[in-house]
């Protein structure tokens, strides 16, 4: 929301006014005289009169990664299995949402928020925000699966084709993948289409955002100021 309109909402006082507000330096944002009527504002942003009235107190903004373990499902609530949210010790734990879930047999690297301005770039298709995933398969990769992979495959239920991904075969039966974009169990649908089959799968990384070593499953931490930067 722009400055002026949330003057004008929150106070009654009218757009007209609101401008003479902000134009007279009486506004303060984040603690700094705002002279700009368009300066976006949400409600994490705290504004206040250079009087000292307070017309918008910030709320909390959270910005968490998860290593998941297996098992735990990437909901905030299940009446039966436990969820990502059962894992966090945070008062605020409630407000948060899941940016780029992992089916509940994946483990990785999982990000959380309540800024969903943030969740919207990471995860808007047209950014194509690359994530990595670590692949065990039942069956040795094939190395004409790199090629398949970079090509796309065609989903007849989504009349879609696959963005080009990469397949890196560290292994007869491990590779590492990179795709950029989210289909439902996309994974494990296009080792199918080479005929395999996923064992185990383990996200690495979101963007520029990587699973430290020392992040053991089960634990969490909040993203720095430059890790929120990311996206």
């Amino acid at each position: 929301m722009k400055l002026d309109r949330f003057l004008a909402k929150q106070s009654s006082m009218g757009r007209s006014a609101a401008h003479r507000l902000i134009a007279a330096g009486r506004v303060c944002v984040d603690g700094e005289v705002c002279r700009d009527n368009q300066r976006e504002v949400d409600r994490f942003t705290r504004i206040e009169l250079n009087d000292g009235t307070v017309m918008q107190q910030p709320e909390r903004a959270l910005y968490l990664m998860m290593h998941k373990p297996a098992g735990i499902l990437s909901a905030t609530t299940d009446p039966v299995h436990p969820t990502v949210l059962d894992l966090i010790d945070d008062p605020d734990k409630q407000t948060l949402h899941i940016a780029g879930r992992l089916d509940r047999s994946t483990t990785g690297l999982v990000l959380l928020t309540n800024d969903g301005r943030w969740s919207k770039r990471l995860m808007e298709p047209h950014l194509h925000v690359p994530k990595t995933y670590l692949v065990d398969t039942a069956e040795d990769i094939l190395p004409e699966a790199v090629e398949a992979f970079a090509k796309g495959f065609y989903f007849h239920t989504e009349d879609i084709t696959t963005l080009p991904a990469l397949l890196e075969i560290l292994a007869p039966r491990q590779a590492r993948l990179t795709l950029h974009e989210g289909r439902y169990h996309q994974v494990k649908r296009m080792f199918h289409r080479v005929q395999n089959r996923v064992m185990t799968l383990h996200r690495e990384s979101i963007g520029r955002l990587h699973l430290p070593d020392e992040l053991a499953p089960g634990q969490w931490r909040f993203l720095t100021p430059q890790e929120v930067a990311f996206f």
